[in-house]
């Protein structure tokens, strides 16, 4: 599902979505493609319900949005060893 369709479907709402496609570019992901796994309306809950699923799963492309913003992106960090 692309991010206008989630916006649409859950406005308001903070989302947990799994990406399937990204692109990268200046150190910016872009979330092309992606599945909500579930909508809340406390920050709280969404990180909670993150954080059990990244440790049942920590293979899947998790992200939290607020269906507010326009676009879903995040910005790359990367660690240094």
């Amino acid at each position: 599902m692309r991010w206008s369709k989630v916006r649409e479907n859950v406005p308001n709402r903070i989302v947990i979505v799994e990406a399937f496609n990204t692109t990268s570019e200046n150190k910016v992901r872009t979330i092309n493609e992606m599945a909500v796994i579930s909508d809340f309306y406390e920050n709280m809950d969404a990180w909670r319900v993150y954080k059990k699923i990244h440790k049942q799963n920590p293979e899947k492309g998790l992200y939290i949005f607020h269906t507010s913003n326009e676009n879903a992106e995040v910005i790359e960090q990367f660690l240094q060893e």
